[in-house]
């Protein structure tokens, strides 16, 4: 069986590996020159958090987030598995009690713990939570990653190429084109993210921070060596182009929020895209005929991938299969 898959962002690569690990051919197309800023995928923050996610998420985006945890470590050896931990300054800890309501596998930890996990946020916060099954990537690294092991198995990618689905040889075309698909998915729109990374010189973290803030919440990833990834805009805005002022305002203010030292990090580089997401925010497979489309996983690209790899696997391996029961088949 002959498989095309169109796109070449996370979802792509996680689909077509799973095909080729399954015995299908497979070749990928993408439109862009290569890996690189085109895709949405380039300026994630590659969280692998399910159960941080579950506090503002159905409880399906844990579910299925979790159950790509394993498939990330046992390909990717960069997976860092050391947990994440949320804080909230000292008048805002009612928002990390409403946090703890929304999620599950967690431990509360007080300045003791928190200094044991984090020493360069000693006095900053006196509560916490952290979640220890959690994980984080380097999503540039992930990506050439999987690029790199689909070129093992014999999987040609082919950059520079616009294709649509039904123009695509083979038994088996999955679109995963993001928002590239709109025409076929109604509904589909584009939510607007923004990032930063930063370098610091007198601040380490092990493992991701959220911090939960009325005015400037945001997230900061390790990415080793000093540098970080500062995340925290979700923009109902189609509007393409480069950060916003206020937006980089808010990034940053977020960062000297977490500890003053950042505010004499060195910032490295801005940038925006759009996440593919429909109108309930839950990422869907859908079949017509031979064309099978994977799309809609909003700001959980890497968390989901997998996951949805799998539902796209089996729907194209058993006709029987049915993409809408497919939460319960991975439950």
């Amino acid at each position: 069986m002959r498989a095309t898959v169109i796109g070449a962002g996370v979802a792509g690569l996680t689909t077509a590996l799973t095909l080729a690990e399954r015995g299908l051919a497979v070749e990928v197309v993408d439109r862009n020159a290569g890996l690189g800023p085109g895709s949405c995928s380039w300026h994630a923050g590659g969280m692998l958090a399910p159960w941080c996610e579950m506090a503002s998420s159905e409880p399906i985006v844990g579910r299925l987030g979790a159950s790509s945890l394993a498939w990330w470590r046992e390909r990717f050896p960069g997976v860092v598995a050391k947990g994440t931990l949320v804080v909230a300054p000292a008048r805002d800890l009612t928002e990390l009690d409403r946090f703890a309501r929304g999620t599950e596998r967690y431990e509360w930890l007080g300045e003791p713990g928190l200094a044991s996990l984090e020493p360069d946020l000693v006095g900053r916060f006196r509560k916490g939570l952290f979640f220890p099954e959690e994980g984080h990537l380097d999503p540039r690294r992930a990506l050439s990653a999987l690029v790199e092991r689909l070129t093992t198995l014999g999987v040609p990618i082919r950059y520079d190429t616009e294709l649509q689905p039904e123009a695509a040889a083979g038994d088996l075309v999955f679109d995963c084109r993001g928002l590239g698909g709109r025409t076929d998915m109604p509904g589909l729109r584009g939510v607007r993210g923004e990032m930063a990374v930063i370098r610091s010189r007198s601040f380490a973290l092990s493992r991701p921070v959220r911090l939960l803030h009325p005015r400037l919440p945001g997230y900061l990833v390790p990415r080793g060596d000093g540098v970080f990834m500062l995340g925290a805009t979700m923009l109902e805005s189609e509007a393409s182009g480069p950060v916003s002022l206020r937006s980089m305002l808010d990034l940053l203010g977020a960062a000297f929020a977490l500890h003053p030292a950042l505010g004499e990090a060195e910032i490295l580089e801005f940038g925006a895209d759009l996440r593919p997401a429909l109108p309930d925010n839950l990422p869907r497979v859908e079949r017509t005929g031979r064309v099978i489309r994977v799309n809609g996983l909003f700001r959980h690209g890497f968390l989901l991938a997998p996951a949805l790899a799998r539902i796209a696997a089996r729907a194209a391996l058993d006709p029987h299969f049915d993409t809408e029961l497919a939460h319960a088949h991975l439950a």
